[in-house]
């Protein structure tokens, strides 16, 4: 058992801190903006809340967040009353945050100033995998830091890996974001071929489902695509943060991604139609939205 503390109790941090109290058993002290809904965790899980981020580190062996952006980073760190200030040298600060790698390794060289560790771990499997303690996280930062942390890491996941150093996680995370927003939109332009054609869909799902076109999305988000139901995970305003940081990555080390410009640009048309808090499997609302208009 290790003291912790986790800053950030939205949608993935809440169950994620839970599992830090519940599946590994540690003394877990939370912080959060909204006081109240610390208070509900603490209620729920035991364990006590703070003020701020620099109480809630106080002392603890491991210190995680889960934030929006990099400015929320660098605010609830190396701001006034951020963590780094009162985190013990030794202790680690874990960031579950999607973020650039840019902001990991400037906090990572912070946090090594002050005698502490860094790991940038983003994670995937959205509010479900959070939820069910079974997200994938992929770790960039110090071998050793890793070792350490990973016990703890492990209490709300499957899989977890370090990619290499400081940064590695946020760049594997883009990877991974770079991947669904095209099988996304592969998936919306299927589903909505399907219906233009009259086939039935759950019929075609299921025989192409057992074959090369297989995907997690295609599994989970077929039925709902359908039915135009969009309150199922991870929200479009959230995506285009994401893929933004990996336009933007990808301008500075130089790689080509036409299709993720193009989704990119797709989710904006989804934010238009009011969609911003729909989840991302939306990106078939603006095909069906053309053919209304038609």
């Amino acid at each position: 058992m290790a003291k912790a503390a986790f800053i950030g109790l939205g949608v993935m941090g809440y169950p994620m801190a839970g599992y830090l109290a519940s599946k590994g058993g540690h003394d877990v002290t939370v912080y959060n903006r909204t006081a109240a809904k610390a208070e509900k965790w603490v209620a729920e899980h035991g364990g006590r809340h703070a003020p701020t981020p620099e109480e809630a580190a106080r002392d603890c062996d491991f210190v995680f967040a889960c934030v929006g952006n990099d400015d929320d980073l660098r605010a609830i760190t190396t701001g006034d009353g951020g963590a780094f200030h009162g985190m013990k040298p030794g202790a680690i600060f874990i960031d579950n945050t999607t973020a650039s790698a840019e902001v990991a390794r400037e906090l990572h060289a912070a946090a090594a100033e002050r005698g502490c560790g860094f790991l940038d771990a983003p994670v995937s499997g959205g509010q479900a995998g959070a939820e069910n303690g079974a997200l994938t996280v992929m770790v960039g930062g110090d071998e050793a830091h890793y070792e350490a942390a990973r016990p703890a890491i492990e209490c709300f996941s499957k899989m977890v890996g370090l990619m290499g150093p400081s940064g590695a996680g946020q760049l594997t995370k883009m990877v991974n974001q770079i991947c669904i927003a095209g099988l996304v939109q592969g998936l919306s332009e299927a589903v909505h071929f399907a219906k233009s054609a009259d086939l039935d869909v759950a019929k075609v799902i299921d025989v192409i489902s057992k074959g090369a076109a297989q995907s997690w999305q295609m599994e989970n988000r077929w039925e709902t695509m359908r039915d135009g139901k969009f309150d199922f995970g991870f929200a479009v305003d959230w995506m285009r943060k994401d893929l933004g940081i990996c336009l933007k990555t990808a301008n500075e080390t130089g790689a080509r991604l036409p299709v993720t410009a193009l989704v990119d640009q797709f989710y904006a048309e989804v934010q238009g139609m009011g969609g911003r808090r729909w989840d991302t499997s939306s990106l078939i609302a603006r095909l069906e939205n053309a053919d209304s208009k038609g």
